[in-house]
């Protein structure tokens, strides 16, 4: 059991009133002492919020902030070593330093939670429905198995599980990602909780299985007058969806109120950074994202006074004097006052890491609060990010002053295919079947452009991608690399070619070998090529700085450093031999948006400057919209749209962009509550039995509104892309129609 402290007052009961929150914070401290000599770890310092029926609060920050651990504290799952102050009340009663039976008898019924990873948060020996019907008896062991056996049935088929009396009886593995997390919500919802906390529910989710989510959690609160807390890094599902946002930092928050004050007045420099830095699909061109420098403190070692002041930009020397508090607008002491008092009262302020309880939180009574000495300069100056951050200026790429059709050609696929045999059997494997996982694709870029296949997983995406960087004979169709055919190369001259072709994987803390230095690492590739060594030391120093690191960075290991860091490592050793074209498999989709934003700066710099070429493939089509200068749109194998982006983000064709473009939340509130979003049903069909004819008609939401005649044609006549707009843009639908979705 957690080490837990709370005041001899708390341990009352108090009766609960139409006014009493359902979930209510006060001055949470988390500790996780270090062992070994090493040093404590403050993951939580002073968090207060208070939630009422029916209302969603939004905990936004970057990893490592303290969001899921302070969600993890209040639910009373926290491991025994962690040492837990303050209060949690649930209808007014005390549950923090609760046995964990007493607990069990709360979470489930009172309080639930959605996790992150619903494949680790079911069990995979048991089915989804005995996992289902076992949440309510446990609750209620009066009700029966067949009761609890309705009940399940009855949670799967309201959670959009087709088939839910035959999935009853299916295991965790044979669901897909987004089928698992429903599963999750309809356990949380199974016994019509008063608080659900959700965990990062949508992250790693494909945005139309997100919009599927989010959807559910609106009838989840419809169906029990939950009140939700919304744990997320996605700003714009925080939009759309919560009333109320608590930003934090550095284990503690810095700035709360309601979802407007925050998106459109906020006074802290990071929450206006983290806005800032966001891509907005709905702009065609946003300039340079607000990159946020730096990465946040350790939580064993806080620098003095203000945790974000080593990454402001508008710090001053007084940010170092003390910690600001979390006040209400206006009664933040300012730097004026804080020069004004003597040394010993200024540093007297500062909460140490190991402050006692209630040194520097406030009770959250949904009142505006920020915790920032220059929030009324930011206020009465109306500064948004772009005045505060040093936003680089990134020129238009020299390739665009000549026309497309007359600059060079860098990759060209035509009809693409890529089967693989589908087989059974332990010892005598015979094949049952084919996976279509290419089947027919088609696409050119040219000299200094961006490319973007875009689509859910399982579209064809990377597949496509890993045909191209093999630089071999393809199934069916061809593949040229500037110019020349894959299907007539010979090793060296495969070999010569990886120079001007280079990848970025998602994943760069696993594409870069954690025993070598990064100088090694970024050598490897010229030294592979023959470079001479003089010419191996001055180019891996000149690529360091080219990608924003520092010279002395050279001598470390990957596991040095943050994951933007470890990104722009492998950016650098894949312009080692001064490639023509980059392949970037999901640069970014890992990273916090802050982050994030300064890889997406530096990819357009380096176009830019080197006027190189991209094939860009991502599912988060708002940095698309940011970074391509075409999109082409995949399902099940094929592109059922492509052209140039602001022909695609603007007046989309086909029924499946137009979906997906309607599922990507907006980071702003009065937008995003005016939206109509298109909610696909059910998951993407399996690629080893595509649909006939059209294979997006079993989930198209045009295909319902259509004559039989007309489905029929859907039915039995595969569509091929023709152009809608008599120009670039073309689309693989009978009855394409081009409408605006944002």
């Amino acid at each position: 059991m957690s080490t837990n402290t709370i005041e001899a007052t708390e341990g009352r009961t108090e009766e609960p009133t139409p006014k009493t929150p359902v979930l209510e914070v006060t001055d949470l401290n988390v500790t996780f002492r270090g062992l070994g000599g090493n040093p404590d770890v403050h993951a939580v310092r002073g968090v207060s919020y208070a939630v009422h029926r029916g209302e969603v609060l939004g905990i936004v920050g970057e990893s490592g902030s303290g969001k899921s651990v302070s969600s993890m504290a209040a639910m009373g799952l926290l491991p025994d070593h962690a040492e837990i102050t303050g209060s949690v009340r649930l209808h007014g009663e005390q549950i923090l330093g609760l046995d964990d039976r007493t607990m069990a008898k709360k979470r489930g019924k009172v309080i639930s939670m959605v996790f992150q990873d619903p494949l680790s948060g079911l069990t995979p020996v048991y089915t989804v429905g005995d996992q289902l019907a076992e949440a309510v008896l446990v609750h209620d062991p009066r009700a029966g198995k067949a009761k609890a056996h309705a009940r399940a049935v009855e949670l799967l088929e309201l959670v959009g599980i087709p088939n839910a009396k035959d999935r009853y009886r299916s295991f965790p593995h044979e669901f897909s990602g987004g089928m698992r997390q429903r599963v999750m919500i309809a356990m949380a919802m199974a016994n019509n909780p008063d608080v659900i906390i959700c965990d990062e529910p949508t992250t790693a989710l494909d945005v139309t299985i997100q919009a599927q989510i989010l959807d559910l959690l609106r009838t989840a609160q419809a169906e029990t007058g939950a009140a939700i807390v919304m744990i997320t890094h996605d700003l714009g599902v925080v939009a759309g969806f919560v009333d109320r946002v608590l930003v934090m930092y550095a284990g503690r928050p810095v700035e709360i109120g309601s979802v407007d004050e925050i998106y459109y007045g906020s006074r802290m420099p990071y929450t206006m950074g983290l806005l800032g830095a966001v891509p907005r699909m709905d702009l065609e061109r946003q300039g340079a994202l607000v990159p946020i420098k730096g990465n946040p403190p350790s939580l064993s070692d806080l620098p003095p006074g203000c945790p974000f002041a080593p990454r402001c930009p508008i710090a001053q020397p007084e940010c170092d004097l003390a910690e600001p508090e979390l006040l209400t607008i206006g009664a933040q002491p300012s730097a004026e006052d804080l020069r004004a008092r003597t040394p010993v009262e200024a540093s007297g302020e500062a909460p140490s890491s190991g402050s006692e309880p209630g040194q520097h939180s406030v009770q959250d009574t949904g009142v505006r609060r920020v915790a920032c000495i220059r929030s009324g300069e930011i206020d009465a100056n109306q500064w948004t990010a772009r005045d505060i951050y040093p936003v680089p200026e990134i020129p238009e790429t020299q390739a665009w002053a000549v026309r497309r059709e007359d600059r060079a050609e860098m990759l060209r696929v035509d009809d693409l295919i890529k089967h693989h045999p589908l087989m059974k059997g332990a010892i005598f494997k015979r094949r049952v079947g084919t996976v279509y996982a290419v089947d027919g694709v088609s696409f050119d870029i040219r000299e200094g452009e961006t490319l973007a296949l875009v689509g859910e997983s399982g579209c064809g995406k990377s597949s496509t991608l890993m045909e191209i960087m093999a630089l071999d004979r393809p199934q069916r169709g061809s593949i040229e690399v500037m110019g020349r055919g894959t299907e007539k190369l010979g090793k060296r001259e495969r070999f010569d070619l990886r120079r001007d072709m280079q990848i970025v994987f998602q994943d760069p803390m696993s594409s870069l070998d954690p025993r070598m230095p990064v100088f090694d690492i970024i050598a490897e590739p010229l030294r592979t090529h023959g470079f001479p060594t003089t010419e191996v030391t001055a180019r891996v120093y000149e690529l360091i700085r080219l990608v924003g690191l520092n010279a002395e960075h050279a001598t470390r290991f990957p596991s040095e450093f943050s994951g933007g860091q470890r990104q722009r490592i492998g950016i650098a050793r894949a312009l080692a031999l001064e490639p023509k074209m980059l392949v970037l498999d999901e640069p970014v989709s890992a990273l916090d948006v802050s982050i994030q934003a300064g890889v997406v700066n530096l990819l357009e710099e380096l176009q830019a400057k080197l006027g190189l070429a991209y094939l860009f493939v991502a599912h988060d089509l708002s940095v698309v919209r940011h970074i391509a200068d075409r999109v082409a749109v995949m399902y099940l194998g094929r592109i059922v749209e492509i052209g140039d982006t602001t022909s695609i983000y603007t007046r989309p064709a086909h029924p499946y962009t137009q979906a997906l473009l309607s599922a990507i939340p907006i980071p702003d509130p009065e937008k995003e509550r005016a939206r109509t979003h298109i909610v696909l049903d059910g998951d993407l069909p399996s690629p080893a039995n595509p649909p006939s004819g059209c294979r997006f008609r079993t989930r198209c939401q045009k295909f319902i509104t259509l004559s039989e005649s007309d489905q029929e044609q859907c039915m039995s006549v595969e569509p091929q892309i023709l152009p809608t707009n008599g120009g670039d843009q073309g689309a693989a639908c009978h009855f394409a129609e081009r409408q605006g979705v944002l």
